[in-house]
C-alpha cells in the first residue's frame, strides 16, 4: 500500500489536496501476454515495450513535470477511473488515463483562473455560437502545458506510445465548417490572451454526420463520438436550467398596480451544461465553454411504464434530447424548421440565465450588466438571445420595457458571416409566435421602438420604414433575425474587408445609413498553435531555427523569415519539410481512407463546405478539361505538370445539387484513377469525412490551394489563411480574404483570376445566359459533353443530368463565364511549379507575409473596437 497525495499550485499557493491509499503490484513479466501486448478483452494492442519504470505508483516527492511524476498519475487515473490495471487495459483505457492525467494538471489553474475572474469583477466575453469544430483536445492540452516531452518519455517508460495514444482520441463534429472552427480559433485566443471568456454552445450528441460513400454517392451516418467516452467534459447536472416553450401570454397586475405580461408555458425542458476547458498557451489561463445537452424535465413516467406502455413511459425524454441530437437538422420540413428553432432559443435561454444566474452571483445591480459581460453573437443562430434577455429583465426583474431594452442593446454585438440572402436567417412569423409566444410580442414591441426612431430620421419615407422592419407585413410575416441583430448590437461586423463593405454598402445597407458608427471591419483569423504548430512541427522547427522563439504569440514575427527566401539552404529545407509533410499525408490516407498517391505530384487542394458558391464544380471542370485533352490527344504528357488533386468537402444532407457533385467527382476520379493513358499525370481523390484531424495533415501538405467562389460571395473564409501560413500558393478570386492575402503576399506570389464583384454584378444585371459560355467556348463544351457522355458513368448518359442541366441552364455562381479566365491561370501555375527555386520562394513569403491572420490579432481588435473588456493578468 502507498499513499499519495496530489497537489496543484498555483504561483506558489495551494490550492487543494488529496490524499488517497492505492495497492498496484509492480508489474512484471508474468504479468503481460506472451507478445508482449496487454490485454483489450476482445483484442489485444501490440506490441508493446516492457516498461522501464516500475509501474508501481510511488509516493509524491517529484515535481508535477517530472517523467516520474506523470507516470504515478496517469497509473493512478488507470486504476481508480478506468478500473484495470496496464498490463490489463485496452488503447481506450489508455486514452482515457492519459487525456485526464493531461487535464488534471489543467485543473488548477482552471480553478485559480475563475477565481481571479470573480474576483475582479472583470467584464466577460461571453461568445455565443451554435458551432465549435474543436478538433481533437489531447495534442492541444499537452502543448498548452508544455508537457509533450513529459508524456512521450513517461509512456515510452510504461511500455506506451504517445503517438499511438493520440490518435486513438475522437474528435467532437459539433461544427460544419469554417463558422465552428472560427470559434474555436476565438476561444483558443482570448485564453492565450488572458482574457475572461465564457464560449456557449450546444452539445450534440450526434454532431454534423460522419459521411462516407456507398457508390461514390455521400451517405450520413450518426456521428458517435461520445460513445468510448470524453475525459475533457465535465457535466453539472445540479446547475441545469429550465428552458420553457409554447403556450400563450397573459396580462395581469403586479402588486404595485402596474400592468405586466406573463408567460405561460405549454411544456419545458432541462439543459444541463458540460463544462470543456479551453487553455491558453503556456500561460497558466485556462477558460471555459460551456456546452449545453436538453433532457426532459419528467424523464420517465413510472406509472405508464408499469401499465405497459413502454414507448410512451420515455416519451418525453426522446423528445427532449431531440434538440440536442444532431447540428442543423435537416429543415425542409415544418418539423425541421421547428427543431432548427428549439435548438436556437434552448442554447441563448440557458446561456443568459446562467451568466445571470451563476457567473454574476446572487446579489448583482443588472443596470451594471454592459460593464459585466458582453455577448458576441456568432452569426444570426443565437440571436434569439435578443428578446430572452428583454423578457428576463422585464418579466422576472420588473423593469420596464425601455430600461431593459435600453440596457439589452449595450451587451451585444454581432458579427455576420454571409453575404447569402438565403443564410440571414428569417422564421416564419406563425412558428415563432406558436413556440415563442412572450418572445414574439418582445421583438414586435423591439420592432415598432425601432421603426419610430426610423420614421424620425427620414420622414415621409414609408418605404424605407418597411424595407428596415424587423417583422414583415403581408400574409406571411417573417422575423429578420439579421435585422434583429443590427439594430440589438453595439456594433455589428463584417469578417473581411471586402465582405464588411458588401454588407454595409449591399446587404444592410438603410442599416448603415441609420448607424454609420455601428459598423466595421474584423478580418478573421485562425489559431497558429493548432495550425502551424500542432499541424505542422517540422515547419515550426524551421521557423525556430531561423528566428527564434516568440512567434507562436506575436505572428506578425514571421515577417523575419523574408530574407530567408533568399537563402538557397533555407528554400532547401523548406522544401524537405513539404516532402515530408506530403508523405506524412500519403500514409495517413493510405490507412484510413485507401489511398495510394504518387508523390513528386503539385498538390492542388480543394477542402470546403460543399456548396455551389464555392465552386467545386469549376475545379471539377478543370481536371476534366485536362484528362479530356490528354485521352483525346489535344496534348501530350510532357505538355502537362503532374498533379495530385484532393477534393474535401460535406453536403448538407437536403442541398441535392451538392450531393450530385459530390457524386460526380467520385465517378470522374474513378475513371482517372484507372485510365492507364493518364497514369502518374494526374489523380485525383476524395477522402470522406473531412475534419479537423484531417485538414491538420491536408493543409501543411498542399502546394496550390484553391479558393475560387464567386467574387462578393464569400465572407471571410479562413482555410486560406491556413493553407498561406503553411507554405501553399493560392490560386483565387477577388473575394472574402483572398483580397487581403494578394495584398499581403504580393501579386506575383498569388494566382488571381476570374471577375471582379461589379464585373459580377453587372453580368447578372445584363441577364447571364451560361448555354451561350458553353457553345463558344470549344474546350468548355467539350469537357462537358464528355461528362455528359457517359464516359464517368460507365455509359450511362442521364447519371449526371442534374449537374449539366444546372450548369447550363442556371449557373447561379457564373461558373461558365470564369471558366476560360482560370483554366489560363492554372496553365501559369503549372509553368510556375516547374521553377522549383522560384515556387519554394514565393512559398516562403506567403508564410513570411501572413502573420496578419493570426487569431490573436482578431481578437486584439475585437477587444480594442467592440468588446471594451480588458486581459486579467
Amino acid at each position: 500500500m502507498v499513499k499519495c497525495q496530489t497537489i496543484a499550485l498555483t504561483n506558489g499557493s495551494l490550492i487543494w489536496v488529496s490524499e488517497y491509499e492505492f495497492f498496484e503490484p509492480s508489474l512484471t513479466a508474468d504479468d503481460l501476454p506472451a507478445d508482449g501486448a496487454p490485454s483489450m478483452g476482445t483484442g489485444r494492442v501490440g506490441p508493446m515495450k516492457k516498461p522501464s519504470h516500475p509501474v508501481a505508483l510511488a509516493p509524491v516527492t517529484s515535481p508535477p513535470h517530472s517523467v516520474d511524476g506523470f507516470v504515478r498519475e496517469f497509473l493512478h487515473e488507470l486504476n481508480t477511473d478506468q478500473g484495470v490495471a496496464l498490463s490489463r487495459s485496452s488503447i481506450n483505457d489508455q486514452y482515457l488515463a492519459l487525456a485526464r492525467t493531461v487535464r488534471n494538471y489543467l485543473m488548477a489553474r482552471w480553478l485559480e483562473t475563475g477565481r481571479r475572474y470573480r474576483e475582479e469583477n472583470a467584464k466577460t466575453v461571453a461568445y455565443l455560437s451554435a458551432e465549435y469544430l474543436l478538433g481533437r483536445q489531447l495534442g492541444n492540452a499537452l502543448l498548452a502545458t508544455d508537457l509533450t516531452e513529459v508524456a512521450r518519455k513517461a509512456l515510452d517508460g510504461c511500455g506506451l506510445n504517445l503517438t499511438m495514444l493520440r490518435s486513438q482520441e475522437v474528435e467532437p463534429g459539433l461544427g460544419n465548417g469554417g463558422l465552428g472552427r472560427l470559434a474555436a480559433c476565438f476561444l483558443d485566443s482570448l485564453a492565450t490572451m488572458s482574457v475572461p471568456c465564457i464560449g456557449y454552445g450546444i452539445r450534440y450528441e450526434y454532431g454534423i454526420f460522419k459521411q462516407t460513400f456507398v457508390d461514390g454517392r455521400q451517405v450520413e451516418q450518426a456521428d458517435t463520438w461520445l460513445s468510448l467516452g470524453m475525459p475533457w467534459e465535465f457535466p453539472h447536472p445540479e446547475a441545469a436550467v429550465q428552458v420553457n416553450f409554447g403556450g400563450s401570454t397573459e396580462h395581469y397586475f403586479d402588486e404595485n398596480g402596474t400592468e405586466r405580461v406573463r408567460w405561460l408555458p405549454a411544456w419545458n425542458v432541462m439543459g444541463v451544461p458540460y463544462n470543456y476547458m479551453v487553455p491558453g498557451y503556456q500561460n497558466g489561463r485556462v477558460n471555459t465553454l460551456r456546452l449545453w445537452s436538453a433532457t426532459a424535465t419528467k424523464a420517465f413516467d413510472l406509472a405508464i411504464f408499469n401499465a405497459g406502455d413502454y414507448v410512451e413511459a420515455v416519451r418525453s425524454q426522446t423528445f427532449a434530447e431531440n434538440i440536442t441530437k444532431v447540428l442543423y437538422p435537416e429543415d425542409s420540413t415544418p418539423q425541421g424548421k421547428e427543431l432548427r428553432l428549439q435548438q436556437q432559443y434552448f442554447f441563448a435561454a440557458c446561456s443568459l440565465k446562467n451568466f445571470i444566474r451563476d457567473e454574476l452571483g446572487p446579489n448583482v445591480d443588472l443596470h451594471t450588466l454592459p460593464d459585466r459581460v458582453i455577448f458576441q453573437l456568432n452569426d444570426t443562430h443565437p440571436v434569439i438571445a435578443v428578446p430572452e434577455l428583454v423578457r428576463i429583465l422585464v418579466d422576472e426583474h420588473g423593469w420596464e420595457f425601455d430600461d431593459a431594452w435600453n440596457t439589452t442593446k449595450q451587451c451585444f454585438a454581432y458579427t455576420c458571416h454571409t453575404l447569402l440572402p438565403e443564410a440571414l436567417e428569417v422564421w416564419p412569423a406563425e412558428l415563432l409566435s406558436r413556440l415563442l409566444p412572450r418572445h414574439f410580442e418582445i421583438i414586435c414591441q423591439i420592432n415598432d421602438t425601432f421603426l419610430a426612431q426610423v420614421r424620425k430620421a427620414f420622414p415621409n419615407d414609408e418605404a424605407r420604414a418597411q424595407r428596415m422592419s424587423i417583422v414583415t407585413s403581408g400574409d406571411h410575416r417573417q422575423v429578420r433575425m439579421a435585422y434583429l441583430a443590427t439594430v440589438a448590437g453595439v456594433k455589428v461586423n463584417g469578417v473581411a474587408e471586402l465582405h464588411s463593405q458588401l454588407l454595409r454598402d449591399k446587404v444592410l445597407p438603410d442599416f448603415s445609413q441609420l448607424y454609420p458608427d455601428r459598423f466595421t471591419n474584423v478580418t478573421n483569423g485562425v489559431t497558429p498553435r493548432r495550425f502551424i504548430r500542432l499541424a505542422n512541427p517540422n515547419l515550426s522547427t524551421l521557423i525556430t531555427d531561423a528566428i527564434g522563439v516568440g512567434w507562436l504569440t506575436d505572428l506578425e514575427r514571421l515577417q523575419e523569415l523574408e530574407p530567408y527566401a533568399e537563402d538557397p539552404e533555407f528554400r532547401s529545407a523548406f522544401r524537405k519539410v513539404k516532402s515530408a509533410n506530403k508523405q506524412r499525408l500519403f500514409d495517413l490516407l493510405r490507412v484510413r481512407d485507401g489511398i495510394d498517391l504518387d508523390g513528386g505530384h503539385l498538390l492542388d487542394v480543394m477542402v470546403k463546405r460543399l456548396h455551389e458558391y464555392k465552386r467545386q464544380s469549376l475545379k471539377l471542370l478543370h481536371i476534366v478539361t485536362v484528362y479530356e485533352q490528354l485521352i483525346t490527344g489535344k496534348i501530350s504528357p510532357s505538355e502537362v505538370t503532374p498533379r495530385t488533386y484532393i477534393f474535401g468537402a460535406k453536403a448538407a444532407p437536403g442541398y441535392r445539387i451538392a450531393k450530385e457533385t459530390i457524386y460526380l467527382i467520385n465517378q470522374v476520379a474513378k475513371k482517372i484513377n484507372s485510365d492507364p493513358k493518364v497514369k502518374g499525370i494526374m489523380q485525383v481523390a476524395f477522402p470522406a469525412n473531412y475534419n479537423v484531424m484531417l485538414a491538420e495533415r491536408l493543409i501543411p501538405a498542399a502546394d496550390l490551394s484553391e479558393q475560387i467562389s464567386l467574387a462578393g460571395k464569400e465572407a471571410s473564409g479562413t482555410g486560406n489563411m491556413k493553407f498561406a501560413l503553411n507554405g501553399a500558393l493560392t490560386i483565387g478570386t477577388e473575394d472574402g480574404a483572398n483580397v487581403e492575402i494578394r495584398k499581403l503576399v504580393g501579386d506575383e506570389h498569388f494566382f488571381l483570376f476570374g471577375m471582379r464583384e461589379p464585373e459580377v454584378e453587372a453580368l447578372i444585371s445584363r441577364g447571364y445566359t451560361p448555354h451561350e459560355y458553353y457553345e463558344a467556348n470549344q474546350t468548355l463544351k467539350a469537357a462537358i459533353d464528355l461528362i455528359a457522355s457517359g464516359h464517368f458513368s460507365d455509359g450511362n448518359k442521364d447519371a449526371f443530368t442534374p449537374i449539366i442541366s444546372n450548369l447550363l441552364y442556371e449557373d447561379r455562381f457564373l461558373a461558365l463565364a470564369d471558366y476560360q479566365a482560370y483554366l489560363d491561370t492554372q496553365a501559369k501555375v503549372s509553368q510556375y511549379y516547374l521553377d522549383e527555386e522560384a515556387w519554394t520562394r514565393s512559398a516562403i513569403l506567403n508564410v513570411a507575409r501572413c502573420g496578419f491572420f493570426s487569431s490573436d490579432r482578431a481578437m486584439r481588435q475585437y477587444i480594442e473596437e467592440i468588446w471594451g473588456v480588458r486581459r486579467v493578468h
